[in-house]
């Protein structure tokens, strides 16, 4: 599975590139710039999922992305901006342009992989995508589909954000505080109809939480996030 890395800065370039690489099995496709990264995209480079940096000369993540979501062959493939700037004006003008999430230099191993979760082996984990259909939850909350795709994209991002707290928290043996986020992800859940989530979410033993065993469900929910958003833009959202 190809993954296309886009970034003029080689060695932001190399870092990202070997965070993927401790992901799994993909084949890394890199790109020096916008304008080299649409040039093999028109050349018929079709990857699963494209890491972009958003500020570049000569073609920026933004206006990469753009033109991704203007071409039919490629305007369903997950696109994550890799920005240093961490505002919410970029991270709403991202979202609005259509971007699957963002990452924040410098990178986190599992920034990348919460991304990255979707195109994981599933039968691995043994997870099954069990969740509300889109059109029922968009019903329920009283919104279009383009707005339940936003809410998607932040709480993929929420998750990118918690892989980290979690690792620290538990790394200092905060049971509670672990517990805590992990109770605020399950109402996130339940709120975006994603029953199989939710119940993972659920499972763990009050005040025994394992890191491992926490990153693996949050790479589940990850993976459902995921999965419930490519279904909402396959029915037109």
């Amino acid at each position: 599975m190809k993954v296309l890395v886009v970034d003029d800065d080689v060695v932001s370039r190399m870092v990202l590139m070997h965070l993927i690489d401790s992901c799994g099995k993909f084949d890394i496709v890199e790109a020096e710039d916008g304008a080299d990264a649409w040039q093999q995209l028109e050349d018929g480079l079709r990857p699963a999922i494209c890491f972009c940096d958003l500020r570049m000369p000569r073609l920026s993540g933004i206006e990469l992305l753009q033109r991704v979501k203007a071409h039919a062959e490629l305007d369903n493939m997950p696109f994550v901006l890799v920005t240093s700037a961490n505002d919410k004006e970029t991270v709403l003008e991202a979202t609005k342009a259509g971007a699957a999430g963002y990452i924040v230099k410098p990178f986190q191993a599992e920034q990348v992989r919460v991304h990255l979760a979707g195109f994981l082996d599933q039968a691995a984990s043994g997870s099954e995508h069990q969740a509300e259909a889109p059109a029922d939850t968009q019903r329920r909350l009283g919104i279009n589909a383009e707005r339940l795709l936003v809410y998607l994209t932040g709480f993929q991002n929420q998750l990118t954000a918690a892989a980290a707290d979690l690792d620290a928290a538990l790394a200092k043996g905060d049971q509670q505080d672990a517990q805590v986020r992990i109770d605020r992800l399950h109402a996130g859940c339940v709120t975006l109809g994603l029953h199989g989530a939710a119940a993972a979410l659920k499972s763990f033993a009050p005040q025994r939480l394992s890191n491992d065993e926490v990153q693996a469900v949050l790479a589940d929910v990850a993976r459902a996030v995921g999965h419930q958003a490519g279904l909402v833009r396959q029915s037109g959202g």
